[in-house]
């Protein structure tokens, strides 16, 4: 799916630079950039919804040792 982005002159003239001096294309690192980074992404932004739901009492959190109790592990 092609998808448009605009970068910071600074930005895209790193780019230039790598795919330059690796014979990769800016394209590739693009794809290597998003497919790395949109864990850490998923992560932070889920983990604050998350938290908001635990905020407003949406969701509980259980302690250690209820989960332990739950699943039978003695500890």
């Amino acid at each position: 799916m092609p998808t448009s982005v605009r970068l910071q002159k600074e930005l895209e003239a790193r780019l230039d630079r790598l795919a330059a001096a690796t014979g990769r294309t800016k394209a590739y690192y693009l794809r290597e950039i998003i497919t790395q980074g949109i864990d850490d992404m998923e992560d932070i932004y889920l983990a604050d919804q998350a938290y908001e739901r635990i905020q407003k009492g949406l969701d509980r959190t259980y302690s250690a040792e209820e989960v332990y109790r739950e699943l039978g592990i003695d500890v």
